[in-house]
């Protein structure tokens, strides 16, 4: 079935059986900015949720009551992670500068937040998702009997093949990020640190749930409408790019909003280590070293002074030095190191005026509870420079 696709339209695609189903959706409106609503975007409450370490897609409304008290009109998201509180701040109908120091996270928002007009339709999720035999099998043989069924691997190698084929850049960002979040969905916990397939290729944890048993070409079928669903104009530009939070700023923005790694008490706050695979994925791993002496075929971790003590100060101390005209919004945990009060002595230093925010919250990893992490309290420190 073959449905053309006006620039007012956005694709929805839903599996009916063994058959797809196609039915075509009214775009949402232009975002008029002149409707300066202090109310949560309705728009925002669409962005589905990440299984993301550190994720705020739970707590983007408390964000939104917040930073809608603050005048500003462009914003810079240097930790943009799963890509909600960039997402919630384009539907408030910000400019939103939005980056990662790794490239899986950057695809996802380049979807997202810098797409405004773009998606997939029916034809190109056919062609993505038709049978065949990818000519390179990278993924199958570095991955076999590691993550997913042989099914599963080849059908990533075989999109991977296609990507290049789709009529532009915003619509490759749509089938990756697609990609990337069937991933995630399927893998369980949605983490990659131990493998989930046995020798053989049956599943090691079947518990029946229904993302542990869908394929990934289906699960790639349903993220696209997903992500279609999530592409709107507000009438501003915004962006996605890869870059080191302690780069120095491009440009200027009137507010940025730091949610860096949480500098652990206990533990690691590695990304690399939990994510490798979709950040392999999402360059189809012409980037970073792959161990090969890890059961899991990591990549080599990337350096970040957010991991430790002994540089985590001077790191916050630069963030805070570069956009010391800007408004600074930072999100801390209390299971992070350094505590509030340090944190805030750092940020007055640079800001007259500071005003904290906070609220429990309790992070989830998995889907049960005895992976849950203990009741913390969440930070908000906003800088302002009246």
């Amino acid at each position: 079935m073959s449905t053309i696709i006006e620039p007012s339209m956005a694709i929805t695609l839903d599996l009916t059986g063994s058959g797809l189903e196609a039915r075509v959706l009214p775009q949402p409106q232009l975002f008029d900015v002149q409707l300066d609503s202090k109310a949560y975007p309705p728009q925002a409450g669409r962005y589905p949720e990440f299984r993301y370490m550190g994720s705020k897609h739970r707590l983007t409304n408390w964000l939104h009551s917040i930073l809608a008290e603050v005048e500003f009109s462009s914003v810079a998201d240097p930790f943009c992670g799963g890509g909600s509180v960039s997402y919630s701040l384009k539907a408030m109908g910000k400019s939103v500068h939005a980056s990662d120091f790794l490239n899986f996270p950057t695809v996802i928002s380049s979807a997202a937040v810098a797409n405004s007009t773009c998606v997939l339709n029916c034809d190109d999720v056919a062609y993505l998702t038709s049978p065949g035999f990818p000519r390179i099998k990278f993924i199958s043989e570095t991955f076999r009997q590691i993550f997913f069924t042989e099914e599963d691997l080849e059908f990533l190698d075989l999109a991977w093949e296609r990507l290049p084929e789709l009529s532009s850049p915003s619509k490759r960002d749509i089938a990756l990020a697609a990609m990337i979040r069937s991933c995630m969905k399927k893998q369980p916990r949605g983490v990659f640190t131990v493998g989930s397939t046995q020798v053989g290729g049956g599943l090691r944890y079947d518990d029946g749930r229904r993302d542990v048993r869908l394929s990934l070409r289906d699960h790639f079928r349903e993220q696209v409408s997903v992500l279609n669903d999530l592409v709107f104009d507000n009438g501003r530009i915004s962006t996605a790019e890869r870059r080191n939070a302690l780069s120095p700023p491009c440009n200027m923005v009137d507010l940025v909003y730091f949610d860096p790694p949480y500098v652990p008490r206990s533990d690691d706050n590695c990304y690399v280590k939990r994510y490798h695979f979709l950040e392999g994925l999402s360059t189809y791993w012409r980037e970073g070293e792959i161990m090969q002496s890890s059961k899991v075929k990591k990549l080599a971790k990337r350096h970040t002074p957010f991991s430790h003590r002994r540089t985590a100060l001077d790191a916050f101390d630069q963030l805070f030095r570069y956009y010391a005209d800007s408004i600074i919004a930072l999100s801390y945990s209390s299971n992070g190191y350094p505590d509030r009060e340090l944190l805030e002595r750092m940020l007055r230093v640079y800001k007259p005026r500071v005003e904290v925010f906070e609220r429990p919250h309790r992070y989830h990893f998995g889907t049960h509870s005895a992976v849950e992490r203990a009741l913390t309290t969440e930070y908000v420190l906003l800088g302002l420079n009246d």
